[in-house]
């Protein structure tokens, strides 16, 4: 494991100790790998607790391509693919674009006045697994509801440039929350 997703970690965890995790807002979403026919193999969970400082995402998950990926809130609760305006089936498409209830078609990151549904990227060691938590200080438990989770292949750059919504790419695993 390198040293920076180390230090991520570390301070993290030292954030959840010190800020404490509600107890009465918290959910277990379960993760799947996409596929153009359905839902794939399982892969994990990802556990959400709301904090005096924003949602945490504590991921218990193996079988991802190692590095930085794109992590998100997605629209609509679904996983399955979809057919996208090129005629080509696509997986995870039904869970439509980035939760962004206040339309501002803009890609600005966890931290920015963007989608609400940016989160921190999502660090995978080289054995494919995500443990480290990440912190969504603009979210709560409540707004997951009825949404979807999408882990993109590529990493995000918080930015639509060069590429639209950071540059993630295709759409390797995917939650829906209940």
């Amino acid at each position: 494991m390198s040293k920076i997703p180390v230090i991520a970690f570390i301070v993290t965890l030292i954030m959840i100790i010190f800020l404490g995790v509600a107890k009465a807002s918290s959910l277990e979403i379960t993760v799947f790998l996409t596929s153009e026919t359905g839902l794939g193999q399982e892969i994990g969970i990802i556990r959400a607790n709301d904090t005096s400082r924003g949602l945490v995402l504590n991921p218990e998950l193996k079988g991802l391509t190692p590095g930085k990926h794109g992590f998100h809130v997605h629209q609509n609760p679904s996983c399955n693919p979809a057919t996208n305006n090129n005629g080509k089936v696509v997986p995870g498409l039904a869970a439509g674009g980035h939760f962004d209830p206040e339309k501002t078609a803009s890609h600005q990151g966890p931290f920015g006045d963007g989608h609400l549904g940016d989160l921190p990227r999502l660090f995978v060691d080289e054995a494919g697994n995500a443990i480290l938590p990440v912190l969504a200080p603009r979210l709560k438990v409540a707004d997951l509801r009825n949404r979807s989770l999408i882990i993109h292949l590529k990493g995000d750059n918080y930015s639509d440039d060069p590429l639209p919504l950071g540059g993630g790419g295709p759409r390797e695993a995917c939650g829906v929350i209940n």
